[in-house]
């Protein structure tokens, strides 16, 4: 937030608008672009984005929610709040990007610019952590690197900072000259520069160009001359160039990197001497990052043994909020590694997004180095947990315990963490969301165990922003105004219930789908309100269906008779599922004339849509089939509008459909296996994220000799002796008895392991011989590099049955970035 006067009167000076309709006085603190994460509604300025969503179809959430100031590009909206301020721009984008870079004119501090493929986000945590001792930093939330982001992140420079650390990412040409101008960073940092993002560029040079036009008027640059192979070293940006390279000489030369139980030592040249310094983790990835990071201290003046004792301290920086359940009925979010009030907004946000419980309580430590006095930091922190509609505190430390008084809510507070430790038998948690919140030296994974129900060594991880990514990718190719219904029955694919339709709700999908009664009724009791359809009603379940508000389809006549005949009011929604071709389930064209009867009797029922099922979408051989279905559907659908009163919807399109038949869309789409990262219709699901990963450990590691047999049946057998690892998934996880005898492979430290003998119940034997490894190292049974659909060719199935096979005494933990 600005700590500078930005009045709409200001705000309008600076924008070149084509209107300016004045409602009331405003000082501007917020810049908003999502209707849903309102922190500060009096001091907000709404921004109607114009992307794969239309920001002007959320202004009236943003106006609910108490927004009074909007820039908008679209003038049929700006006579609809009287109240409110409206500023008519051209490109609202500009417009957010134009605020953003008049802020960072104002302040005259350092400024660290981070970009690349792979890194940017870690190394600006870290620096972060290297740095703040000695600054007050103001630095990019989360991974807020984009054309919005940057704006966003840059907007919130004051007076108060010293140092600004922003990243900024490309995925295309002629991006990045907008956010040098926004950034204007005064160093420059150049992290790995690998295949990633590349879609958008003809080549690597050309995207390597493009990302360092943000270092043009830098006075230093830091790089890596093997991530800038075709820029001559004179035509590299920066008045000043600092180098580092595991290859060759350079300002920061790496000598050697050795292993030290979990840690790496580093040794390197540096001014003609030997220094060494010692990273804490062990995976390639990180010692890379960090050898940045001790390039950026020597480049910026820090002694070598300063560096040194600096980066020993480092710590993993966790950017993704981790939900799983917890101790009598609870849903814990834990994000127990970081506590800063940009953070904690997104984490709030994330907690309201749960409805399946009634209660919701943050566990909450002191937030330190934030420039702002404990008084002005944590009423800030008591608005917004109000605003939040968070019901229970429980403060950790000094400053928030001294802070109580400004809290209107149920409370609790602890000196420190082991005094909640001590206190928590008697403490009572029961059916709620808890989010659990804390800084790193809080040592809040401690209050993790407590209250997380134990789980279960094999795990399926959910990344939600993967899923939410994946639905706009569908959405990004449907026509204006049609509407999504997303397929959660069976578990959602076996990923969840609750936790991925509380999702769905968020991001404003029109529908759910379910495939029986009992599926929806748990949807309702964890707080879904949006409409449910139940593919497969049975007469037994309809009081349930009624009650629950449900919808059910109704697929021949006994089935619409029956419903009629019990539903005990009038219009009441319900889908009618048309037989063009599966053969499944459905009513034919020569039942249209009973079906007409049948409605035209009762005022009862309404339908709410028509619908059927494409049955061959993904494949090109099946196109004039698919073709043939949709001119049927279409011409009984038509019969239907024709012979009743009002109109309906009309959907028949699936994953596949929207993928390769966008004359399908109608008036709405179904999106199924698609939202999970699966879709025939596209070659090697181009285009989508991997949302599942299924991982689980090593129980024991054994040593066996030449001709040996392993496992029941004496099935598997090593004819020159080696090593096996027993791991914790069976058949009754879903890892299917067909992957036994070297069918199956599994991941174990990046290496394909293939499976030895029969699968069991409960566990399985990996051949790993040749590898170190020991009890308790993960092991990845399917991610994005061993993926469900290679799983699924190896036993001859679909990815389907993958997916919906894993079993519910699996675990599953959701993450959200």
């Amino acid at each position: 937030m600005s700590i500078s006067p930005y009045t709409i009167n200001h705000i309008a000076d600076l924008l070149n608008i084509a209107s300016f309709k004045k409602a009331q006085d405003a000082v501007i603190r917020k810049l908003v672009i999502d209707s849903r994460t309102v922190i500060d509604p009096d001091g907000s300025l709404f921004f109607a984005l114009s992307g794969k969503r239309d920001g002007h179809e959320y202004l009236a959430d943003a106006y609910a929610n108490g927004i009074r100031s909007f820039v908008i590009s679209d003038a049929r909206y700006a006579e609809r709040y009287p109240d409110a301020n409206i500023l008519l721009v051209k490109d609202v984008l500009f417009s957010l990007q134009t605020l953003a870079k008049y802020n960072r004119k104002l302040y005259d501090l350092e400024v660290l610019g981070i970009t690349g493929s792979n890194g940017k986000t870690i190394v600006k945590e870290w620096l972060y952590q290297l740095l703040a001792a000695d600054f007050n930093i103001i630095r990019s939330p989360k991974s807020f690197n984009s054309q919005i982001g940057v704006p966003l992140s840059v907007w919130e420079i004051g007076a108060d900072h010293t140092l600004g650390i922003f990243e900024a990412g490309i995925s295309k040409n002629n991006e990045m000259d907008v956010l040098a101008d926004i950034i204007q960073p005064t160093i420059g940092i150049l992290t790995n520069v690998g295949e990633a993002h590349a879609e958008g560029f003809s080549s690597q040079t050309e995207k390597l160009h493009e990302k360092l036009k943000l270092f043009k008027n830098t006075a230093l640059f830091i790089y890596a001359p093997e991530y800038t192979e075709g820029v001559h070293k004179n035509d590299l940006p920066g008045q000043q160039h600092f180098s580092w390279s595991f290859k060759e000489k350079a300002d920061l030369q790496i000598l050697f990197i050795e292993p030290i139980d979990g840690r790496n030592y580093v040794r390197a040249k540096f001014k003609g001497h030997e220094i060494e310094c010692l990273i804490p983790f062990s995976d390639k990835a990180s010692v890379e990052n960090g050898i940045i990071c001790w390039a950026t201290l020597l480049a910026l003046g820090y002694t070598p043994e300063e560096a040194d004792e600096r980066l020993e301290k480092l710590t993993r920086v966790s950017m993704r909020l981790e939900l799983k359940n917890g101790i009598n009925n609870c849903s814990i979010i834990d994000d127990s590694y970081s506590a800063d009030i940009s953070s904690l907004a997104i984490a709030l946000d994330f907690l309201n997004i749960q409805n399946q419980h009634p209660k919701r309580t943050l566990i909450l430590s002191d937030i330190s180095e934030t420039g702002k006095s404990n008084e002005v930091l944590y009423t800030e922190i008591a608005s917004l947990l109000k605003q939040k509609e968070v019901d229970r505190l429980i403060g950790v430390g000094p400053h928030i315990m001294a802070s109580a008084a400004l809290f209107d809510l149920e409370t609790t507070f602890f000196e420190n963490t082991q005094g909640f430790i001590e206190s928590f038998p008697a403490m009572h948690f029961s059916n709620e969301t808890i989010l659990v919140k804390g800084a790193r030296k809080f040592e809040f994974e401690r209050i993790s165990k407590l209250i997380a129900q134990k789980v279960h060594d094999t795990v399926l991880e959910v990344d939600l922003n993967a899923l939410a990514g994946n639905l706009q990718f569908y959405r990004s190719k449907l026509a204006p105004g049609v509407k999504v219904m997303a397929m959660v029955k069976a578990f959602s694919y076996g990923s969840g219930s609750f936790e991925i339709a509380n999702l769905l709700q968020y991001h404003k999908v029109d529908y759910l789908a379910v495939a029986y009664a009992d599926e929806g009724i748990a949807l309702r009791k964890a707080g879904i309100k949006m409409p449910i359809l139940v593919m497969s009603p049975e007469p037994s379940a309809f009081d349930a269906i009624v009650r629950f508000k449900l919808e059910p389809e109704l697929y021949n006549l006994e089935i619409l008779k029956s419903f009629i005949s019990f539903v005990p009011e009038f219009d009441y929604p319900v889908h009618l599922k048309i037989d063009t071709g599966m053969h499944r389930l459905g009513f034919e064209e020569p039942d249209l004339p009973a079906l007409l009867k049948a409605l035209s009797e009762t005022k009862k029922v309404k339908v709410a849509s028509v619908f059927s099922h494409l049955v061959g979408s993904e494949e090109g051989m099946h196109d004039e089939f698919t073709k043939y279905q949709i001119t049927l559907f279409n011409t009984v659908a038509n019969a239907i509008g024709n012979a009743l009163d009002y109109k309906f919807i009309k959907h028949i399109s699936n994953t596949s459909g929207v993928s390769r038949h966008p004359d399908a869309q109608l008036d709405m789409v179904r999106i199924g296996i698609g939202l999970y990262g699966f879709d025939a219709g596209l070659k090697n699901n181009k285009g989508l994220q991997t949302v599942a990963v299924l991982k689980t450990t090593i129980t024991q590691v054994k040593q066996i000799k030449p001709n040996e047999t392993v496992g029941y049946g004496r099935k598997g057998w090593l004819s020159d002796g080696g090593t096996i690892a027993t791991v914790k998934i069976g058949y009754a996880d879903g890892y299917s008895r067909a992957f036994g005898n070297g069918v199956g492979n599994m991941l174990i430290k990046g290496k394909l392991v293939p499976t030895v003998g029969v699968i069991c119940m409960d566990m399985c034997m990996l051949d790993v011989t040749g590898l170190d490894v020991k009890t308790g190292d993960e092991v990845i049974v399917f991610n994005d590099q061993l993926t469900i659909s290679r799983l699924a060719e190896q036993i001859g199935t679909i990815p389907y049955e993958i997916l919906t096979n894993v079993s519910q005494r699996v675990k599953r933990v959701y993450f959200y970035e």
